[in-house]
């Protein structure tokens, strides 16, 4: 078969959309789930939601992602419990990038100077309050751009759902591919969309991290 573009990338360009939507929902589910993990890290002596965000955080950043996709995939249905491919994909993705982002989040707040809780506790403020409208917002300054890098590296791991049958830009590739045995010119057409949607968020994440440096 003759290599023809036209041909080629209309389909390629329909996985990548599939790829954009995985890496926009299951990054809002971890960005959603995370800051509640961090929150419940924040103090030990409160136990009682200290271990649980705890055992969660650590048993999901122990398991290859590949593995914990296998597992939603093919082993909850012997508990009766069966997913499409897509909600596979995005819980798969949005709650172990959520553990991850959770650290994040806690290693910002905690760079806040400890000063700070103490003044509001001082003048008589509930914890949620300062860390709502006094820790966080500060918080957030320093956490956006490593956010932006979790964004990009969410981006590329997308790649992972192929194998439990969602047809993102990976696996349209290695259909393609496997149709016509072309695999040079398709699998370079892959990356370099991979690299066209890449390259700018990376360039987008150091200008955040110009611009929101804590000094």
């Amino acid at each position: 078969m003759v290599f023809d573009l036209r041909d080629w990338l209309p389909i390629l360009l329909t996985g990548a959309e599939i790829t954009v939507f995985l890496t926009f929902t299951s990054m809002a589910v971890g960005l959603v789930l995370g800051l509640p993990l961090a929150v419940a890290r924040l103090d030990s002596k409160k136990w009682f939601a200290y271990i649980p965000a705890t055992v969660i955080v650590e048993l999901i950043r122990g398991i290859p992602l590949l593995v914990f996709l296998y597992y939603i995939f093919f082993v909850l249905p012997f508990f009766g419990i069966r997913l499409d491919p897509i909600p596979t994909a995005i819980i798969g993705l949005g709650v172990s990038y959520g553990c991850y982002l959770s650290e994040v989040y806690r290693a910002g707040i905690v760079a806040i100077d400890q000063g700070q809780w103490e003044a509001a506790a001082a003048l008589g403020l509930p914890g949620l309050t300062t860390l709502r409208h006094i820790i966080l917002p500060q918080a957030i300054r320093i956490v956006i751009p490593p956010i932006g890098n979790m964004f990009i590296g969410l981006f590329k791991d997308t790649a992972l759902v192929s194998i439990v049958s969602v047809q993102e830009l990976m696996f349209t590739g290695r259909l393609l591919a496997a149709e016509n045995f072309r695999y040079l010119e398709v699998f370079t057409l892959v990356a370099a969309i991979y690299l066209i949607v890449s390259l700018p968020s990376a360039q987008g994440v150091r200008y955040l991290e110009k611009r929101l440096k804590v000094k």
